[in-house]
């Protein structure tokens, strides 16, 4: 039987919602904040309990989850005099789940160690579907124990897996953003040479489901591109900042990754469109420019 914990939430966007709604379900207390209080309101029909500043969210709560935007973000509201750890409870357990630089995350743990508190870092995949359907894969690096405690929360939004210490989990998920851009990139060059070759791009995604090709992004993004239908679930310019932070990753570990970087290139050109804001699935947009 899961224990009921006191859960703060911080951050309620695309993903954060729906994941502060699992919870609530779940049975847990959970007090949410996002920047833009309005985007959290409507949380409160499934016992989200919104509040009007960040720190109402964390002191009285022993689980604390922030899905933001950003690493600099994430320092923003959690490090200095004034910032989250300083309002959180001695023994409580931080769980950032945004996708953050690797070093942001060492540099967290450590900070959080000063205070008492237990630090996690679980960065996410699965997108806003996964969100809603409590399915997504969820890379935890930390301590051992501090993982083995939360699991059960977590559990409620996912498949946690514990991947090392503090740092590993998003280390995996910039492994995981690299498999998910470069694939996007590869389906959609596969669907202009269906489309150019003459074949049914439709018809080409089900004679591929179930071989080797076939895959969740092959599926799902897809169809997105053969129906244009650019809606985010994550947008381009998210995943502009994971591939980013993996190329700099790389740079300082002196790896040499050419297809990553190729494809880094093509997002960044995305991005210069002014396209950023689309699901990243829309990257076919720019490959179709370069066949003009």
């Amino acid at each position: 039987m899961t224990t009921l914990r006191s859960i703060g939430f911080i951050g309620t966007g695309i993903m954060g919602a729906p994941m502060a709604q699992r919870l609530a379900k779940a049975g847990h207390q959970v007090h949410a904040w996002n920047r833009t209080k309005s985007k959290a309101d409507s949380l409160e029909t499934v016992g989200v309990e919104t509040v009007e500043r960040p720190e109402q969210a964390v002191t009285e709560s022993d689980v604390v989850i922030v899905m933001l935007s950003s690493g600099p973000v994430c320092d923003e509201l959690l490090l200095g005099p004034d910032g989250l750890l300083n309002a959180m409870q001695p023994g409580a357990t931080l769980i950032v789940m945004s996708s953050i630089p690797v070093e942001t995350a060492r540099r967290q743990a450590e900070e959080a160690a000063t205070y008492q508190i237990h630090y996690l870092d679980a960065p996410v995949s699965g997108g806003e579907q996964g969100a809603i359907d409590g399915t997504l894969a969820i890379m935890a690096g930390g301590d051992a124990a501090s993982f083995k405690a939360v699991e059960p929360i977590l559990l409620s939004l996912g498949r946690p897996v514990h991947v090392g210490p503090a740092g590993s989990g998003e280390l995996v998920k910039l492994a995981n953003q690299m498999i998910v851009a470069n694939t996007i990139a590869t389906v959609a060059e596969a669907i202009l040479l269906a489309e150019q070759g003459g074949a049914d791009p439709a018809q080409m995604l089900n004679a591929l489901e179930g071989g080797f090709a076939d895959s969740t992004i092959l599926r799902i993004h897809g169809q997105r591109m053969i129906k244009e239908d650019f809606t985010p679930g994550g947008p381009a310019k998210w995943q502009l900042k994971d591939t980013q932070t993996a190329m700099a990753l790389a740079q300082e570990l002196q790896l040499k990754l050419p297809v990553s970087s190729l494809v880094n290139g093509l997002y960044e050109a995305l991005i210069a469109q002014g396209e950023g804001d689309l699901d990243h699935s829309a990257l076919i947009r720019q490959l179709r420019r370069h066949n003009q």
